[in-house]
């Protein structure tokens, strides 16, 4: 298939990039490569792409979403048989500094996504939702069958304003639309901006780190090999109607139109402090740590019900927060040439 991947030089564009590339699909991958965070990271993970063994059916192409014109004649000229959508401004606490940011991208630009997809016969497109819609639920764990209308952040409103699109053109278009609602991604090529990213440079620095709601935070921490197991999958398994689904007693997990919404996590929230003490092990250095206060837009809590990607589509995390942060810091060590 001829797979357009967006944000291809992100954190899970570029793993889900290298997947796709592995077993054989032809990917155009494109990036705005803002700098949000570190652009020589993003022009690495690309160039782990482009000297890969499949590297000859990969093209990148430097592009913004919220271009008009240029969305248009890259759907029209490269008629993708699917989308995976993975391009967006990330970033809770960002969002309460520089809210047009996420505007642009994450509203305008999943709109071109959507017209592209709509107007080129696109056979399904999946995209990138987040666990932060849940927002002000306390119903543990977090189920897609439950109403997420309390964002608290402008980045969880615009991920939920995607959902509401995307089932908009699956209605009126029929478009097979898939949100996948991710929990805490980390791994090898992660986002500096992600607390085991700034734990792991603070610690070998020897600098204090900083940890929110005096540590006692829950996260459905899923390392990326599950996350992008989770997205193939589900790339491969086209959004249906449900048939049963009815007006009267709405499920917002799925639709009459070919609209679904999933959680994709490790289904195994683990404390702050046991993460961080796993790190420290890895790390063979003990962090010192500035309690603080949680952050505004943040939510205590995170646990994902992963039921219905397992019954749908066979999804099956495996990954224990042991192995996957020891993956992590492999990686930092090799990546940053940190001495043992």
């Amino acid at each position: 298939m001829k797979i357009l991947v967006t944000g291809a030089a992100g954190f899970i564009g570029f793993h889900t990039t290298m997947s796709l590339l592995a077993r054989g699909d032809h990917v155009v991958g494109l990036d705005n490569m803002n700098d949000y965070y570190d652009v020589n990271l993003k022009e690495g993970r690309l160039q782990q792409i482009q000297q890969c063994g499949n590297a000859k059916l990969f093209r990148f192409v430097k592009l913004d979403l919220a271009d008009k014109s240029a969305m248009e004649t890259l759907f029209a000229e490269e008629k993708f048989d699917r989308v995976v959508h993975l391009a967006a401004q990330a970033g809770v606490r960002y969002s309460l500094e520089n809210p047009h940011a996420y505007m642009e991208s994450n509203i305008i630009g999943f709109m071109n996504i959507l017209e592209g997809c709509r107007h080129n016969q696109v056979k399904h497109l999946v995209y990138a939702s987040s666990s932060s819609v849940y927002g002000a639920n306390e119903s543990m764990p977090f189920s897609v069958h439950d109403n997420v209308d309390h964002p608290l952040s402008l980045y969880a409103a615009s991920k939920k304003a995607n959902e509401l699109m995307a089932h908009t053109y699956s209605s009126l278009f029929d478009l097979p639309t898939t949100g996948l609602r991710f929990f805490t991604v980390y791994g090898p090529w992660g986002r500096p901006d992600m607390a085991l990213f700034m734990f792991t440079k603070a610690i070998l620095a020897g600098d204090p780190i900083k940890v929110f709601n005096y540590g006692n935070h829950r996260r459905d921490f899923t390392f990326i090999d599950d996350i992008v197991e989770g997205v193939v999958r589900t790339l491969d398994h086209i959004a249906q109607g449900n048939e049963k689904w009815s007006g009267k007693k709405p499920d917002p997990a799925n639709s009459k139109a070919p609209w679904r919404v999933y959680n994709i996590g490790a289904q195994n929230p683990v404390h702050l402090l046991s993460y961080i003490e796993t790190l420290e092990k890895h790390l063979g250095k003990t962090a010192e740590k500035e309690m603080l206060p949680m952050q505004p837009g943040d939510v205590p809590d995170t646990f994902a019900d992963v039921d219905a990607l397992i019954e749908d589509v066979n999804y099956q995390p495996k990954t224990t927060i042991d192995h996957g942060i020891a993956k992590f810091v492999d990686w930092y060590k090799s990546y940053y040439n940190v001495s043992p």
